[in-house]
């Protein structure tokens, strides 16, 4: 039977509108009492502050007659104030609803949000109030995200703050990507879906004011369902219409969501939320010190998962952007966290169960980053079936095959057919292939720079990885060289190459289609200006020509995008085999092929399951010098440039140094007599 989504999507907390009303509900199982506080029209002034009624289930609400839609609130708690024992309740502390579907202005952070109870005076000057409203439900539709297809991660800010064809009021937003100018480009390279890089209400980590700078990233939230005013200003409407727009050009929406910590941080941040409305119950703590939070996830608290309230919150905050905005998916930060179980990741954990089987999660995109700093935390290939994980074994291998370490054309072929040896428990790959992503240098800097430069970033080039397996081609930085240039956009190519070849789904982060660069920063989360600010206007243009002719070629050749894994055998009664590895010289790799040290070539022959259809050839040369690579000849076959690469007859391919060319099979012409 058809679900009813608004049926499915009825939270029990939050601000619920009404024609009589507005009904405040808010659960918290320490708490003695609570309050909700109602604001103006501007959000300044408090107007009334109103006693909640406990129950027995530990749900404190109240409904107010008369209060209509637009009304500004938020909460207060108070309770025992003892912070060693990992109680923090304040009632002068204004909290932000944990269900708030909107907010009147974003989080700025400030020290006094972190003062002891009766030191701070009234914080509701210093916090954004809650807007109670009521959302539109979006019809159903089948995720629009092809399997095998073109994820494209987008920083929001960074995106679109220097596109000179988006308005300025809209550079930087959500609305902007569905300006006609970024949906053309975004046809034009062939995504399948972008992932939108955090869009909810975020905060400042508190060292970055005194530094002069902003997280741009926004991997600090506060709340999982209200968006970033600054990113939204529309509020929820501006990502569904915007979801509409890309929808209708055949293009998904993923959002990524984190749901590890919140900008409340360690026993020195601020009190927001959740730590107000019940500390113990919403964070994870020390087993042996509950003024001490565990902090799994590097950022000083961890979210308890594992609780069954909090689990509820991340559960009802997924339903709310399908229900409300009609997004396809989610990509989830350190989702270890999202299994833990009493501390311990569990494939099976109640959270990861519940999306699974959710009659409105369940159809979505799912995709984990599989890995956080916990005890036994990196967790590749650990999720179950139906969740696709960033694969960083893949951005590995394939950085040190191109950047030319010895012994990795085996791995480089696992990689490329999909990494069955992680995540070969089921017939087909689960594997989010990419070369870089926001976090890490970009495709471009790993051709320029043999080390990090994040001096920028005012911690002394301590943060971010040191190993990049990255190298300069010569020169450390930038260079008015002509032939490193060329060098550094060879290998720029060829690592495209290899990603679009790549069994699995594949991600590029927006930009490394036309070269962006941010001069060696390999953690430049906190530089929300034109370090990291796509410059369009000077964009590599070529390049970019190149990329949208791979996503062409890789929606051409069905191979390319399939994902089963390859077997190197003949399957389901087809008469040629799925893949054959062979030599430049065109023949079979061999077992002493495999273990040479210095082999840096290699083809990857693809059949299509059919002996009368062509075949596909991937054709890959990471030495330095040019190469010819001979492809086996069939009868009334003849092999053709499928990208670039010239033929010389015979199925011969002049592979130039350090690059990846394409060839197709196609039967031969037949000549008619006279």
């Amino acid at each position: 039977m058809p679900v009813d989504r608004a049926a499915a999507y009825r939270p029990r907390f939050g601000a619920t509108v009404s024609e009589s009303g507005i009904r405040f509900a808010v659960w918290s199982s320490a708490a003695e009492r609570m309050w909700v506080s109602i604001f103006d029209a501007d959000g300044k002034a408090e107007t009334d502050r109103l006693e909640l009624q406990r129950d027995g289930d530990g749900v404190f609400a109240l409904s107010v007659p008369g209060l209509l839609e637009g009304a500004r609130y938020g909460f207060r708690a108070d309770g025992p104030y003892a912070p060693e024992d990992g109680l923090w309740f304040d009632p002068d502390k204004l909290l932000v609803d944990p269900y708030a579907l909107r907010l009147d202005r974003p989080y700025r952070y400030d020290v006094r949000l972190a003062s002891p109870r009766g030191q701070g005076g009234d914080s509701a000057g210093l916090m954004p109030k809650a807007v109670a409203e009521t959302l539109p439900i979006v019809p159903h539709a089948a995720p629009a995200f092809r399997p095998g297809g073109l994820i494209y991660e987008v920083p929001m800010r960074a995106f679109t703050m220097r596109h000179p064809d988006v308005p300025k009021r809209l550079r930087g937003t959500i609305r902007a990507l569905a300006e006609p100018a970024i949906i053309e480009h975004l046809l034009k390279i062939g995504v399948s879906a972008v992932e939108l890089m955090p869009v909810t209400a975020t905060m400042d980590e508190r060292h970055l004011p005194r530094l002069g700078l902003t997280n741009a990233w926004g991997y600090n939230p506060v709340t999982f369902m209200a968006l970033d005013p600054r990113l939204a200003p529309g509020g929820m409407a501006d990502l569904r219409e915007t979801t509409a727009a890309l929808h209708a050009a055949g293009i998904g929406v993923i959002l990524d969501l984190v749901f590890n910590h919140t900008a409340e941080s360690d026993e020195l941040g601020p009190t927001l939320s959740l730590r107000g409305v019940d500390n113990l119950a919403y964070y994870r703590t020390a087993v042996d010190d509950p003024g001490r939070y565990a902090n799994d996830t590097g950022t000083g608290n961890t979210l308890a998962c594992d609780h069954p309230v909090a689990r509820e919150l991340v559960l009802d905050s997924l339903r709310h952007f399908i229900v409300h905005a009609g997004v396809d998916g989610f990509r989830f930060d350190l989702a270890p966290v999202l299994g833990r179980v009493d501390g311990e990741f569990k494939a099976d954990a109640p959270l990861l169960q519940a999306m699974r089987h959710d009659p409105v999660i369940g159809d979505r995109v799912l995709i984990a980053e599989p890995w956080d700093i916990g005890h036994n935390g990196y967790r590749l290939g650990g999720f179950p079936q139906e969740f696709l994980e960033w694969n960083d074994r893949y951005r590995d291998d394939v950085r040190r095959f191109w950047r030319g370490d010895r012994g990795m054309v085996g791995a480089l072929a696992t990689r490329l057919a999909g990494s069955s040896d992680t995540f070969g428990g089921g017939v087909q790959t689960r594997t989010v292939n990419f070369i870089a992503a926001h976090d890490g240098m970009t495709v471009a800097d790993l051709v320029r720079y043999e080390r990090k430069h994040n001096e920028a970033n005012g911690e002394h080039n301590h943060d971010g990885h040191n190993e990049n397996f990255s190298w300069n081609n010569g020169v450390e930085g930038e260079s008015g060289d002509p032939e490193i240039a060329a060098e550094r956009d060879r290998d720029i190519r060829a690592l495209l190459a290899t990603l679009f070849a790549s069994r699995g789904a594949i991600m590029l982060t927006a930009g490394d289609e036309f070269g962006r660069s941010q001069r060696g920063n390999n953690n430049a989360y906190a530089q929300d200006n034109e370090l990291t600010w796509l410059d369009w206007a000077e964009r590599d243009v070529a390049l970019e020509d190149f990329v949208a002719a791979l996503g062409k070629l890789r929606r051409e050749v069905p191979a390319l995008a399939q994902l089963d894994f390859l077997r190197g055998s003949a399957v389901d009664g087809s008469q040629i085999a799925d893949v054959e590895w062979l030599t430049e010289a065109g023949r079979a790799m061999g077992d002493a092929n495999w273990h040479e040290p210095d082999r840096h070539r290699l083809t990857m022959l693809l059949g299509n399951g059919d002996a009368s259809g062509g075949r596909f050839a991937v054709m890959i040369n990471g030495s330095r010098r040019d190469v010819h690579f001979a492809l086996p000849v069939r009868s009334a076959f003849e092999w053709r440039p499928a990208l670039d690469g010239s033929v010389s007859g015979g199925g011969r391919f002049g592979v130039p140094a350090r690059s990846v060319s394409f060839a197709i099979e196609r039967p031969q012409a037949v000549s008619q007599g006279d």
